[in-house]
């Protein structure tokens, strides 16, 4: 009669070897899908019996929730070094019956790019991040698998009065960044990322490359902001760089309750949205215990496209609550913006944009509203209680006007645009492992959510597809009714519009996750 270890000994060696057998027949296709000379295809490819599996994968996990014993692992990892391998892999998953998980950066809030509950490769797209300026053009052609930073100092290296509107984190990969529509301080001025793309490769269900001429203005429109992982794999972007001042200034205020932090969050809700293109002020929102009182702390972060003094100026005339003096501000290049906006110190070179590590990966949950109306003093009174109740997550308020409202929301599939004065993103993070953390923490963003239902866009409660949030609804059978759900919270309107693009480039509904566009009628 075989033994409990027998049995698991027996089922990890069948596991192994079904592993193994999976592994040769795609490096097998592999061969037979790629160039006779091409002698990399076996290094490209990691099993979990590969000693570098583990590194491989966890090397681009951002977010510690989805790196747990208990977390399911791709079969396999495809790390492609040109695009033909791209194309390849492709049609090899599709050949032998595996979903394919794309990975540029990592940085997917709910882990979806490298996380499937069905048996799955990861195709990580880290070493395709070339990129190249044309100066001449004021443009340049980025791979999917560069990060922000990566850009920002070749941008850098080309030009100091030049610039591109994206995140200010570095380590975030180009492919998922921009495909979900990007934006960053400069959104006020010049938009979103997606606004400034004018051409793209991609590869197709067929594993054919298509640039934008080959897939067609409907396909080139659904993957600037429609999440290019529900459409084929997005191999590289070509932007369009934006003039930007040789000398930008950023400052940094704080206010608490006792502060009259009140007084200035009320009047940040009409002034950040409506004062000059060229200003950009996040806020953050945080209960806070300060000698041995429990209050809430904001905390304004600003970049302005000009020069200290007259931001000063500005505000003293628009915003005399704020108190922002000549002191509070730095006046510094573009590019040393980008090292203050990403926390590095003053002394840091722009060498450091170019480091992909993540030297304090936490366990985190975001989600993410749009607030159409002033938010009334007593609202907030009010909400700060809540929070201060709670404790723990904190809010992100970042304005939008300008730029934003001069396109119209249907020119992307990002739809947020005239008529919303700021986006709020709801931020956790913490240290302990376990499910007990997870479940209490999760649960802390959720009740916050639910209070602040009453001030924010409602029919549908839009959210921010970069913002992945899979509380707002997943699809388990990949149906149309199940994508309206979270299609409509995060695209409005143009949800039907990405939902006829999927239906004719991709009716089998091959490249999909827990919040892809759904064909009319799936076909898995």
């Amino acid at each position: 009669m075989p033994t409990v270890l027998s049995i698991i000994v027996f089922t990890v060696c069948f596991t192994c070897a079904a592993t193994d057998s999976v592994y040769e027949s795609f490096l097998q296709c592999l061969k037979t899908h790629s160039s006779p000379s091409d002698n990399n295809i076996s290094t490209i490819v990691y099993s979990r019996s590969t000693s570098s599996y583990e590194p491989v994968l966890q090397h681009y996990i951002r977010n510690a929730r989805f790196n747990t014993t208990s977390t399911p692992k791709p079969v396999l990892i495809v790390t492609p070094l040109t695009e033909s391998h791209v194309s390849a892999a492709v049609i090899c998953s599709k050949n032998i019956g595996f979903q394919l998980r794309i990975r540029s950066g990592g940085h997917d809030f709910e882990g979806v790019s490298y996380v499937s509950d069905q048996p799955f490769f990861v195709l990580d797209m880290f070493n395709l991040r070339s990129i190249s300026i044309d100066m001449t053009a004021r443009s340049g052609w980025v791979q999917a698998g560069a990060t922000l930073g990566e850009l920002y100092y070749k941008i850098w290296e080309n030009s100091k009065v030049h610039g591109f509107p994206a995140g200010v984190c570095p380590t975030v990969g180009v492919g998922g960044h921009i495909s979900g529509a990007g934006y960053g301080n400069m959104v006020r001025k010049h938009g979103l990322s997606v606004d400034h793309v004018v051409d793209a490769k991609i590869v197709d269900v067929d594993g054919k490359i298509l640039d934008r001429k080959a897939m067609g203005e409907d396909l080139f429109w659904a993957i600037r902001g429609g999440g290019g992982a529900s459409f084929g794999v997005v191999l590289a972007f070509k932007i369009q760089l934006v003039e930007v001042p040789e000398a930008v200034t950023v400052f940094q205020v704080e206010r608490t309750l006792e502060q009259n932090a009140t007084d200035v969050v009320y009047k940040w809700q009409t002034i950040a949205p409506t004062t000059d293109d060229g200003l950009f002020m996040r806020m953050l929102v945080q209960p806070v215990t300060l000698n041995k009182q429990k209050t809430i702390r904001i905390s304004i972060y600003a970049l302005y496209l000009g020069g200290a003094n007259n931001v000063v100026s500005l505000l003293a005339k628009d915003f005399p609550e704020l108190g922002l003096a000549k002191q509070d501000c730095f006046e510094m290049s573009w590019i040393e913006s980008a090292l203050w906006w990403a926390s590095f110190g003053k002394e840091a070179s722009p060498d450091v944009l170019l480091n992909r590590e993540s030297y304090h990966v936490k366990f985190m949950k975001r989600k993410s509203d749009y607030v159409k109306t002033p938010i009334s003093k007593q609202g907030l009174q009010w909400l700060w209680e809540k929070m201060i109740e709670l404790g723990e997550p904190g809010l992100v308020f970042n304005p939008y006007g300008g730029k934003m409202d001069e396109i119209n929301a249907t020119e992307t599939p990002f739809p947020h645009r005239s008529g919303n004065l700021f986006k709020i993103q709801y931020s956790i993070n913490w240290k302990e492992a376990g499910v007990e953390a997870d479940t209490r923490n999760k649960d802390l963003v959720k009740k916050l959510h639910s209070y602040i239902t009453g001030f924010v866009s409602r029919n549908p409660r839009s959210a921010y597809l970069n913002y992945r949030d899979l509380d707002i609804g997943i699809t388990k059978n990949w149906s149309y009714q199940e994508g309206k759900v979270y299609g409509e919270s995060y695209f409005n309107g143009n949800f039907e519009r990405l939902v006829d693009v999927k239906t004719d480039v991709d009716p089998h509904n091959f490249f999909r996750n827990e919040q892809s566009i759904p064909p009319r009628t799936s076909k898995v």
